[in-house]
């Protein structure tokens, strides 16, 4: 199983969206400041996350919601409760 999730800094407004196939695992190393790109901005809280079969779906669904303007709006609308 792999998964495409969306973390919400708990110190600044930032956000970050990744895939992994060991989702408990990625949050540990997140908040123990082992990713370059979000050391800083730790702790980090899991807002949202989908599942998928395909190491391939959710790669491509990461990369939809990082470069793709019109992905990322809808998503944050949909957990705008989430993310205030």
């Amino acid at each position: 199983m792999y998964f495409v999730y969306f973390l919400k800094s708990l110190k600044s407004a930032k956000f970050y969206i990744g895939y992994t196939s060991d989702l408990k695992k990625r949050l540990v190393e997140h908040n123990s400041r082992k990713n370059c790109s979000t050391k800083e901005d730790t702790p980090w809280k899991l807002i949202y996350y989908e599942a998928f079969e395909s190491e391939r779906d959710a790669l491509m669904r990461e990369r939809r919601l990082k470069y793709d303007g019109r992905a990322k709006v809808l998503l944050k609308k949909r957990l705008q409760n989430s993310l205030s």
